[in-house]
Order: structure tokens, then sequence, then C-alpha cells
């Protein structure tokens, strides 16, 4: 091990405790002799951070700034990458990310929000780089797996041919022996056929299914993309007929709800694919005790700036006690999509309240409520069937297809919990998600 990196653990384990002076002179250490340009990334944002918590801020933001444009010159490799390369991207990913999600946090404490929002969609962009890093390499890991699949099968395939060659000379061999045994293997192999013809017949009509249910899925998808676009297209048009005009006011607003179709085609792309890794069972599933005041807390934090944007009034009073069984990353994106929907559907100067209860034995409540334009009984029971997915849409001005509804039940069945809605046309919506509790003993 690193000398320096003994050094660096000592600092950070002073800073923790609170000993600002003593962890102050280790991190001054390293940074006389630090040349590790990634190294040197994380000596800053720890030097930042000693002064931070003390509160000078100057020195503070002067290190957290040094950091910043000092990760602006680490440079990823190809996306042909090994496992070495990997990890080494993945860690200035890291560091970029770091840096500007400090910066972010230094603009806000500055109530600069426009450029706080600038700062965190970059720490946003890094971190989705570091998925797609991740998502590169699993794919040339697959590849690999696959040409050595390949040729296993190749190798089986010549085996099968070997074997039927003998098994032909042994017939010829020994034809001799009579027309009740070439019967009676004759009937072997029709019953074998007709067993084979049966699983054939129930493995077609499953995937008839699936492929329904698929065709179903990509025209509503494709359909919602596709009125994204032209709503974008033609706002574009107005853009550009209004910068000619110079017409600020409606600059702004044509602004406003371009970001809010790109939004909502992204967000029905992500739940594209989460709903994908979902049915192709490639998402990985962690359950164990989750603290869900804070988990909720993560996720409502990144919707901050659309909530100020349409001058939503936000409330988490979840208990800071409540513990549930869940996995964590898809509880964050039950979270996701079910903020996601109260803000979409809600009018400006209204509200959404994050709340818990307990209305059954062994289970925790978690509800999301808004003020919002509500749904029929016909729409409530069609969200909450297991496999239907809105042809028409209520409220045509608004991007979605319940595609995120059926993921966020599909997410919340392999969490063992349970999903209701409550809701009535113009009077606001209640999303409820029910999570096994943690015994309070273990």
């Amino acid at each position: 091990m690193k000398r320096k990196n003994i050094i660096n653990n000592i600092g950070v384990s002073y800073l923790l405790l609170k000993k600002y002076s003593i962890a102050e002179k280790y991190f001054l250490e390293i940074l006389k002799k630090e040349k590790d340009t990634i190294e040197l990334i994380g000596n800053y944002n720890n030097i930042a951070n000693l002064y931070y918590n003390q509160y000078i801020d100057d020195i503070a933001i002067n290190y957290f700034t040094k950091a910043y444009n000092l990760s602006k010159i680490l440079k990823l490799s190809s996306d042909n990458i090994d496992s070495n390369q990997f990890e080494l991207d993945r860690k200035i990913l890291n560091e970029k990310g770091t840096a500007a999600f400090n910066m972010a946090i230094i603009e806000e404490n500055r109530k600069d929000y426009q450029k706080a929002l600038k700062y965190r969609k970059e720490y946003e962009q890094w971190q989705d780089s570091i998925n797609n890093r991740a998502r590169i390499y699993e794919l040339g890991q697959k590849e690999k797996e696959f040409a050595v699949a390949a040729k296993q099968q190749e190798i089986d395939v010549l085996q099968l041919e070997n074997r039927l060659k003998e098994t032909q000379r042994k017939i010829f061999l020994f034809s001799a022996i009579g027309l009740l045994l070439f019967l009676g293997i004759g009937a072997y192999f029709f019953r074998e056929k007709v067993k084979t013809n049966k699983i054939i017949a129930a493995q077609k009509e499953t995937l008839d299914e699936l492929n329904t249910t698929k065709d179903k899925l990509f025209s509503i998808v494709s359909h919602d993309l596709r009125s994204s676009v032209n709503a974008l297209k033609s706002s574009n048009k107005m853009l550009l007929d209004n910068l000619a005009s110079k017409n600020l006011e409606a600059l702004e607003n044509l602004l406003h709800k371009n970001s809010s179709i790109v939004n909502g085609a992204y967000g029905l792309l992500d739940n594209l694919l989460n709903w994908a890794l979902l049915q192709t069972e490639q998402q990985y599933f962690s359950i164990e005790s989750q603290r869900l005041f804070i988990i909720t807390e993560h996720v409502a934090y990144n919707y901050k700036p659309l909530l100020l944007e349409k001058e939503l009034n936000f409330e988490n009073t979840i208990s800071k006690k409540e513990v549930v069984q869940a996995d964590q990353e898809s509880l964050k994106i039950i979270l996701r999509n079910l903020i996601d929907n109260a803000i979409k559907f809600s009018q400006p100067n209204g509200f959404i309240k994050i709340y818990s209860s307990t209305t059954t034995e062994g289970y925790t409540d978690l509800i999301v409520e808004d003020s919002g334009l509500g749904m029929s009984e016909t729409t409530r029971l069609k969200l909450l069937d297991d496999s239907v997915l809105l042809n028409k849409k209520e409220h045509e001005d608004i991007i979605g297809t319940g595609l995120g509804i059926q993921l966020v039940k599909s997410m919340i069945e392999k969490n063992n919990g349970k999903f209701n809605i409550e809701s009535e046309l113009g009077n606001g919506t209640k999303m409820i998600v029910s999570l096994p509790k943690t015994n309070s003993n273990g």
C-alpha cells in the first residue's frame, strides 16, 4: 500500500473526528508531493471539506473550484476497454461527478439556483456516463461469453453428428433383427415426437402472447415518442418565429414547453429501459432494510428545480424511524415515477405530500398525494390492471401511456409489496405503496 494513501486515510479519520488542525497537517503533506491528477482532485476535495466544515467558505470554495477545474482535463479511453481501463474510467467519472456535485451545493448555498442546476445536470451527465461505461464493458463481456458458447455449440453439433452417424451404422448392422424391433423403435420415436410437438405448441402459444404484448407496448411507446417529436418540431418552429420578432415572453414560455416535452420523452425511454431489464430478468434485486425518509429525500432532491419552476409546495413528513424491506434501486425507480407523475399532473401553486401510515399489519404505506388533475374511476381501474396499457389518455396535452405505473407495479411486486390508487377527476390523486416492515427485533 502506498504511503500517501495511508497518510490520506489518517487525515480523513481526523476530519471525521472533527480534529481539523491535525487533519489539515496530513492533507497539506500529501498536497506538496501529489503528482497524480486523479489523486490530486480527491485531495483538493478533502481540503475543501475540511474548511467547509469549519465554515471557512472562501478557502473551501477555492479548493472546490480547483478540484472542478482540474477534473475538466481528465480524459477517458475509447469505448473498447478492458477491465483495468474500465476501473480507471469509472474512477475518473466519479471524480468529475463529485467535483460537479460539490459546485452545485456551493451555488445552492449562494442561492444561485441557475448555476446550481447547471452543475447538477453536469453531475447527472457524469453519472449517466458511468452507467454507459458499465453497459459497454458488460456488453463486451457478454460478446466474449457468446463467442465461447457459439464455439461450444459447434463442438456439440459435431459430436451429435458423429453419434448420429454411429447410430445409422448400427441400425444398418442390426436391421436384420426383425420387423418387431423396428416397429417398437418406431413407436417409441413416434411417442417422443408427439411429446415434442406438444411442447413446441405450448412454447409457440406463450411466444405469441409475449409478442402480442410487445407489439402493443412498442406501438404505444412509438406513438408517444412520435407525438413528442412532432410537438417539439412545432414548438421549435414557433420558437424561431418569435426569435425573429424578439418576443422574449413567448420565447421563455416556448423554452419551458420544450423542456417539459424533452423531460417527458426522457422519462418514457428510461421507463422502457427498466421495463426491458425487468422482463429479461437482468434487473439485480437485493432486498434489505431501507430507511424510507432518507431514500425519499434523496430522490425528491433531484426534483427541486421542477418543483420551483412549477411553484409546487412539497412536503415530506415520513417518520425518520420508518424502516422497510426493499431493494434500494427499484425503490428509487418507484419514487421517481410517482413524484414525476405528481408533478406532471399538478397545476401551478398546488401541493405534493409524501407521508407514511400503517393500515395493514406488517406493512408500511408510502403515500404520494397531489392536488392535481386526478382521474376517472375507469382510468383508475385500468391503471390497477396488471396487463393494461392506456390506449387513450385522459389529458391529451400530457405525455404518458401508463407504462411508468406498470413498471412501478412490477417493481412493487418484486419487493413483495402492494399497490393502490385513490383519485377523483379534478380532486387530486393518492398513490399508495405498501411495503413489508422491517422486524424491530431484526
